[in-house]
């Protein structure tokens, strides 16, 4: 086997078969997905995302690729380092560019070092590890970090000496519940009882919930999911990071992958959620309304996903970021991780005592959810 590493410029330069054969299902891994930030311009040309996907051929048959960008901000990453970009700045250095592996937007739990299921997988994933660290060095970028890898991929970077910093999102778990109230039985009287009341005051104020998979989805509903979503950062004061460009092309591209719940109020639209799914994974993604109604987040957000994943026969439940929320609604702390590399020795020492430190933090607080439990308790 002759291998050669080759870093494009482009994701779009591979072949949609070739990547997929190694992206396997997940959706936001996707030629199709990844392919549409870039031609939609949602991230390229100025955006401070450069693609620069990192590739393995044998021969001509590419057998391994790392999704990479070399940012020159900190946005849409979802593990936050501006401290240390700050901490650069304050001591005359510069800590942008640096090399992301990441899927854009998304704080999504997936491999990142894809290879082909072949016996010797695990020299290709050694090879993009060292080649990650070559291109950093060989192209002065101050650091290169790895986002949300998935466990196969994070047993390598931790191997290869990478720095690991700790986190924690939510998810859900469909644990063969025939219906909705299969899984209230399984919580607490009174986080069952919260949710029925949520349930029936978006029923009293008058709004009806609908779900739609991606070839029922209207040219007319994807550009009212746009506005909610549009108005969703424009309420936080802030600019949307994905174009409508970007959401024709995946509608085009995807759809069998897409789900999209809407809500109406005398038969008007008011609110939307989107989400990405495979055979095993609801992925939550974008969400945004025109009209407020208390417990409609809720409604759209979560329990119209999870009963979703019920009739599909769906395991998981990916819920996106942050949201201790997600806690009384039956979803679970599940810990994160990263993995980065800093150039400079000495911010390279700086950094890891500070991630050692945020780390017993993050323990505690994973305690303390765990204790927080919605489960009724097991019999002793």
């Amino acid at each position: 086997m002759t291998l050669k590493v080759e870093l494009a410029n482009s994701i779009t330069v591979v072949n949609p078969v070739d990547w997929n054969s190694l992206a396997g299902s997940m959706p936001l891994l996707s030629h199709s997905f990844l392919g549409a930030l870039e031609e939609s311009n949602s991230v390229g040309n100025g955006t401070g995302w450069k693609p620069c996907p990192l590739l393995v051929f044998d021969d001509s048959q590419l057998v391994g690729a790392i999704p990479l960008y070399a940012k020159s901000h900190s946005y849409g990453e979802y593990v936050f380092d501006w401290a240390w970009a700050e901490a650069y700045q304050r001591n005359g250095l510069s800590y942008y560019p640096k090399l992301i592996s990441a899927i854009p937007f998304s704080p999504i739990t997936s491999a990142r070092l894809l290879v082909s299921p072949v016996k010797n997988s695990s020299n290709i994933q050694l090879l993009l590890v060292n080649s990650l660290l070559e291109i950093m060095d060989k192209n002065s970028f101050s650091s290169a970090h790895v986002l949300f890898p998935n466990h196969d991929s994070a047993e390598i970077f931790k191997s290869a000496g990478w720095l690991k910093r700790q986190g924690i999102q939510f998810q859900w778990e469909n644990e063969d519940f025939r219906c909705f109230e299969d899984f209230l039985g399984q919580l607490t009287q009174s986080k069952r009882k919260k949710i029925r009341q949520e349930r029936k005051k978006i029923i009293s104020s008058g709004v009806t919930c609908y779900r739609f998979k991606g070839d029922d989805i209207s040219e007319a509903q994807w550009d009212f999911f746009y506005q909610c979503y549009v108005n969703t950062y424009l309420e936080h004061r802030s600019s949307p990071y994905l174009t409508r460009e970007f959401f024709k092309l995946i509608a085009l591209n995807m759809p069998d992958q897409i789900l999209l719940v809407m809500a109406y109020k005398d038969d008007k639209p008011i609110a939307s959620a989107l989400n990405f799914y495979d055979q095993n994974t609801l992925y939550g993604r974008y969400w945004g309304c025109l009209e407020y109604i208390p417990n409609l987040h809720f409604e759209l957000c979560y329990y119209q996903a999870q009963e979703f994943c019920i009739s599909e026969r769906i395991r998981y439940f990916e819920g996106g970021a942050q949201g201790e929320h997600k806690l009384a609604r039956g979803f679970k702390p599940k810990n994160t991780c990263s993995f980065h590399k800093i150039a400079h020795p000495q911010f390279a020492k700086a950094i890891e005592d500070f991630v050692l430190r945020e780390s017993e933090g993050i323990a505690q607080y994973t305690n303390e959810l765990e204790e927080r439990t919605p489960f009724k308790s097991e019999p002793t």
